[in-house]
This record gives C-alpha cells, sequence and structure tokens, in this order.
C-alpha cells in the first residue's frame, strides 16, 4: 500500500468573497481538488435556473464545496483536543465536506427528477469507482473511500462525524445560506457564522451548541426560512425550471417515438436509454446541456423548439396561484381545444419547506434535532428554549402554483376559448 498521505510543504489558499480564505494544509485535499471529477464542478451551478431570477447566482457546486470544506476544517480546528473528538478521523471529515456535491448533474433537482437519478447516489460511486477522487483517496487506505461515500449517506457508525456534513445545522447548510445570499445579492442568509462556530461544541451523538449562543442559531434558522422563500422557492425561478423539465421531457418522448434529431445525441443517448454509466453521466455538465438546447431550438418538432428558445432566452411562463381541480380539468380541454399541448404548457408546480423540526422517530425524513448544552451540562432540544424556534418547529409551508404562456393564450384564435381561459386564470 503507498504510503498515506501527509501535510503540504507549503500552505494552499483560495480567494473566496465569503470565508476570505480557503486554507488547505493537508496533501489528501489538494489531491482531490485536482482531479477532474471534482473540476467538473466549476461548470455545474450551484443555484441551478436562479441565474435567471437573480442574474448574480452564477457561482458553482465548486467554490460551494470548497466552502463547506473550509467551515469543516475551522471546526476541525476548534474540536482539536476535546473530549469526544477523535483527530484521527479529521481527514475523513474533511475529504466528506469537500466531495459531498461531487455527483451533482447540470441543472441538479430538474434533471434528476425527469431522469430518475440520484446524485447522492453519483457521488458515492464517484468516490467508491473507477475515478481519479477513488484512486487519490485509496492512498489514505483501501476501506477510506467506503468511509467517506458512507459518511455522505449517513450511515457512518460515529454521529458526530455524519452531523457535521448532514443536519439541521452542518457546514453545508451554513455554507450555501452566506454564498447564495452573496451571490443573489439578498441579505436574508446572513447571519452570525462566527459566533455559532465558536459555541458548537462535540458530543458522542453529534454536535451541540452551547446555550449562550441560542440567538445566533435562531437567527440562522430564520435566515434559512427567509432565503427558500425569498429566493430557493422564487416563482421565477420555479419558471424556468417548469421549462427545462418540460425540455427533458419532450426530448426524451421524441427519442422513444423514434425520432431523427437534427444533431447526434452523444451526451443524452444512455439518459433516454435508462442505463447511463458512471463515466457518460461525469461527461454532462451545463455547458453540454446548453448546447443541445441551442441546436434544439432548431428542430422541426415545435413543442421543443419553442421551449428551448424560452429557455436560452428568457421568455418564461407566466404564473398564477393554484386554481381547483375541477378547473384544471376545464383547463386542460380548453387548452387542448385550442391546440396548445396542455402537457408542456399547462404545469402545476409545488414548493414545500419544514423550516425546522424536532426529532420524531419513525417518520419520514427524520430530523436530528438541534440541541443546546446549558451551563450545568444538561442538553435541551432548541425549541424547547426558543420561542422563536418553537414557534415554526414541525411547521411546513407549501405553495402552489399554475405555470402557463400567457402570450400564446393573447394569440389564439377563437375568442370565445381565449376568455374562458382567462376567466379561470385570472377570476
Amino acid at each position: 500500500m503507498a504510503k498515506p498521505l501527509g501535510q503540504l510543504h507549503e500552505e494552499k489558499v483560495f480567494k473566496d468573497p465569503v470565508h476570505r480564505y480557503i486554507h488547505v494544509r493537508d496533501e489528501l485535499i489538494w489531491k482531490l481538488i485536482g482531479t477532474r471529477e471534482f473540476q467538473r464542478l466549476r461548470r455545474v451551478r450551484q443555484l441551478g435556473t436562479t441565474y435567471l431570477t437573480f442574474h448574480g447566482a452564477e457561482h458553482s457546486r465548486f467554490s460551494h464545496s470548497l466552502g463547506v470544506y473550509e467551515i469543516t476544517r475551522r471546526i476541525m480546528d476548534i474540536f482539536h483536543g476535546r473530549d469526544q473528538w477523535d483527530d484521527s478521523e479529521r481527514l475523513l471529515v474533511l475529504s466528506a465536506a469537500l466531495l459531498h456535491d461531487v455527483g451533482h448533474g447540470p441543472f441538479s433537482h430538474s434533471f434528476e427528477k425527469v431522469f430518475g437519478v440520484d446524485h447522492e447516489e453519483f457521488s458515492r460511486d464517484i468516490i467508491t469507482g473507477d475515478t481519479e477522487v477513488n484512486s487519490i483517496l485509496r492512498l489514505m487506505g483501501d476501506d477510506f473511500p467506503h468511509k467517506v461515500a458512507d459518511v455522505i449517506a449517513k450511515t457512518y457508525p460515529n454521529k458526530l462525524v455524519v452531523s457535521l456534513i448532514s443536519s439541521q445545522i452542518d457546514a453545508d447548510r451554513m455554507d450555501y445560506l452566506l454564498r447564495d445570499a452573496y451571490f443573489t445579492g439578498v441579505s436574508y442568509g446572513n447571519f452570525d457564522i462566527e459566533r455559532i462556530l465558536r459555541v458548537m461544541r462535540p458530543t458522542e451523538d453529534g454536535v451541540v451548541i452551547k446555550s449562550s449562543g441560542m440567538h445566533a442559531v435562531e437567527d440562522y434558522i430564520m435566515s434559512r426560512y427567509q432565503m427558500y422563500w425569498q429566493v430557493y422557492f422564487h416563482p421565477v425561478t420555479r419558471s424556468a425550471e417548469v421549462i427545462l423539465s418540460r425540455i427533458l421531457h419532450r426530448a426524451k418522448e421524441l427519442y422513444e417515438d423514434g425520432y431523427v434529431f437534427r444533431e447526434s445525441l452523444t451526451h443524452f443517448e444512455s439518459l433516454f436509454k435508462g442505463n447511463i454509466s458512471l463515466e457518460d453521466y461525469i461527461r454532462l455538465d451545463e455547458g453540454v446541456m446548453q448546447h443541445y438546447f441551442l441546436l434544439w431550438q432548431d428542430e422541426r418538432d415545435e413543442i421543443l423548439s419553442d421551449l428551448c428558445r424560452r429557455f436560452m432566452n428568457r421568455k418564461l411562463f407566466k404564473y398564477v396561484d393554484m386554481v381547483s381541480i375541477s378547473d384544471i380539468h376545464e383547463l386542460y380541454k380548453l387548452f387542448e381545444e385550442a391546440g396548445l399541448n396542455p402537457k408542456y404548457y399547462l404545469i402545476m408546480d409545488s414548493s414545500s419547506d419544514l423550516p425546522y423540526d424536532f426529532y420524531r422517530p419513525g417518520e419520514k425524513e427524520e430530523r436530528l434535532p438541534i440541541n443546546l448544552l446549558k451551563p450545568n451540562g444538561e442538553i435541551r432540544e432548541l425549541s424547547r428554549e426558543s420561542d422563536v424556534v418553537e414557534a415554526i418547529s414541525g411547521k411546513r409551508r407549501t405553495d402552489h402554483k399554475l405555470y402557463f404562456p400567457s402570450e400564446l393564450i393573447e394569440a389564439m384564435d377563437d375568442e370565445n376559448v381565449k376568455q374562458k381561459i382567462k376567466n379561470i386564470l385570472y377570476k
């Protein structure tokens, strides 16, 4: 077995707008950053279609992954020498922090829904498969890649290690809130990360927060709440996602029907067949996707062509709050009567978020709570101490919208059908 990697002769730094500097001292981390699989993340946006709403949101999963690593590295420095923390797991945690998003595909969530792929599975496949990432990780031991994959999958036996990467107050969430707020130009996602890091403490069951830092955590929880509803679930962004998903659905449907595309589908064929290999997946990024969208603007199929033009030129669908189910059925009939395919031009979309929850054993998507450490050593769940957090705990908020091309409705020849559609949509 090769000699495990050690410290770099000289610290490497990345200038970062959120954390000022990202420090790399370990040879392992430096080599992982240089792999083709990690460098690919430069070509995958952190916020998918959000750049069509907030024009500054062009940042990548590469920069976010470095940020998660940096926050985790700082936590490791705080935990060093404390009871309940084993420094021998330091590189394991740092590797998992760096690689937690390495399997994200282009326009991540829309892409996953259409093709039934899971970025977490691909993250684990990249870590344990025949990749540059795996070859670097194995320098730390043959079982090291599987340990990293287990941390990301939340199956690693050390709960403290897992909680640093995946919990209700982890390095991942802290970075994306701050980073996404910075690049979208909003103030909602800002919170006092310095204070939170200073009051974090390791325990056998996960990270706890000293009770003196409760108000900083309240601010963090509310920042997350605001970011989801003001940025992540913005209805204009969702309109772009709706069109993107319909482009992919249409292209897949045409392929399955034997439609002959003007250009070869080199990067999409295995996806459409449902047997995409790891290598094919790694070759996909947002530049590749947009290349096809540009080409598909000139396809003979009018629906695919129109949807691609809309996406590439930001001619998005309008939206209204969801109407009744009976009205939806009526709209479907009216759209068909007017020659508009409702499958592609009348789209229902829902967004839902649970900003904070306490532990509910046995329920789907169990959430480990944020625990406070009292001066007397007692551990108390956050919502039991905070009136602010208690007010939103366990309360899921959902928003339903109906998306449609308003200009195509206005252009309808049949005035009677047009008016019926508008009466339902705008009543």
